[in-house]
């Protein structure tokens, strides 16, 4: 049984040609420079020089890619994609409707959506996590100085220099005050996001004078969508991670580690200990923080992201904001613990931090969880049977 395996430095990759292998199957890595591509001719003659003499159960890739679909559709080849990117622009292409395509999604909400459009070639499925590489990673040697804490957070904080939203500076008065309140609404509410349902009108007429964008004929997805995503919600998300990393520094000085790209990056009381590697010790920080904290970019809807199933995998302590999506297979306080707002983070850290026994149950239980229902072969055997591509 041979696989056709989109090849790029995706997360979780390793642990994907690991599972495969385990279930018997011959996995056969293809590489382009123009996989991101909606179109590409160099592509098309590569992809069908690599399928012409072999005959594949299906094709697999991280994410979903339109001249990976073409490909597919010209081949009739089953095309099995997991898309762990939020937002993502390609679902809005037009190859999503092709009847090879099995897509599956860790947001339900941007399921329903899609599935609300008629679109019947995507599914819902949590992402997989590898929750034993920590009995390995535990019996190494790491680095316990910059791995160990109170608190972490391991994530963007969007605030470069050049972002969407600073493409926006040139807009009129009215529709920046209009965007500022919007963002601020946006702020103190927790579970639901209304970017994208107020962007009509003159607002959006004039964000589109000043930053235009249109979809080409490849794809379908709006203005609104681009702005609320790519725009507002990562503003949103840089005001919200910074605001909440700040208040935890002033309340607790020193307990907090950021390890973000961005090694400039300076909040009070915070130590920025640069990036962290996804393999080699990203799971260390995630089990030797007594808290792992979880602040959702706003484009997920509803969906658990990757880092907060790896933090369960990791066997850490969860702290997260309200994703609905988390009830459909997590209990809370029992499995992971979210907050309703930034009084009610401040003070379930401080409760936490002081009551270790409570915690530590917590972790277990979330992290026994996730290594019995979502492994990678539980989620990929889940995701065999529903396309029917499980062998009998």
């Amino acid at each position: 049984m041979d696989i056709l395996f989109i090849d790029w430095e995706c997360f979780g990759k390793v642990d994907a040609v690991f599972t495969f292998e385990q279930l018997g199957y011959k996995l056969t890595m293809f590489s382009h420079k123009d996989y991101q591509q909606r179109i590409s001719p160099e592509f098309d003659k590569d992809f069908d020089d690599a399928v012409r003499h072999k005959k594949f159960k299906f094709c697999f890739s991280f994410n979903f890619y339109p001249v990976v679909a073409e490909g597919c559709k010209r081949h009739d080849i089953p095309y099995l994609a997991l898309v762990y990117d939020s937002p993502y622009v390609p679902l809005y292409s037009y190859t999503i409707i092709y009847p090879t395509n099995h897509v599956f999604l860790f947001d339900k909400q941007e399921y329903l959506k899609l599935q609300g459009m008629g679109i019947r070639t995507v599914h819902y499925t949590p992402l997989p996590v590898n929750a034993t590489i920590i009995d390995f990673l535990a019996k190494k040697q790491f680095d316990r100085g910059k791995c160990t804490c109170d608190v972490s957070f391991v994530g963007a904080l969007y605030n470069e220099a050049h972002n969407f939203y600073e493409r926006l500076a040139n807009v009129n008065a009215y529709t920046k005050g209009y965007l500022d309140a919007v963002i601020e609404a946006q702020l103190k509410i927790y579970g639901y996001n209304f970017l994208e349902e107020v962007l009509t009108g003159d607002v959006l007429q004039e964000m589109l004078r000043v930053s235009p964008y249109a979809s080409d004929r490849y794809g379908v997805e709006t203005p609104e969508y681009i702005y609320a995503n790519y725009y507002l919600g990562r503003k949103v998300t840089s005001l919200e991670r910074i605001r909440l990393l700040t208040a935890i520094g002033e309340r607790f000085p020193n307990k907090l580690k950021l390890f973000t790209l961005n090694k400039k990056a300076r909040i009070p009381h915070v130590r920025n200990m640069g990036a962290t590697d996804y393999y080699a010790e990203m799971p260390y920080v995630f089990a030797n923080s007594k808290i792992n904290l979880n602040i959702t970019l706003k484009s997920i809807q509803s969906g658990i992201p990757l880092r907060a199933m790896d933090i369960m995998g990791a066997g850490g302590f969860l702290l997260t904001n309200f994703q609905a999506d988390f009830l459909d297979y997590f209990i809370p306080d029992e499995d992971f613990v979210y907050y309703n707002d930034a009084d009610d983070l401040l003070d379930k850290i401080e409760y936490y931090l002081s009551h270790e026994k409570e915690r530590k149950e917590i972790a277990r239980n979330g992290h026994q969880k996730v290594k019995e229902n979502h492994s990678f072969e539980k989620r990929f055997r889940h995701m065999l049977t529903v396309t029917g591509l499980q062998e009998q």
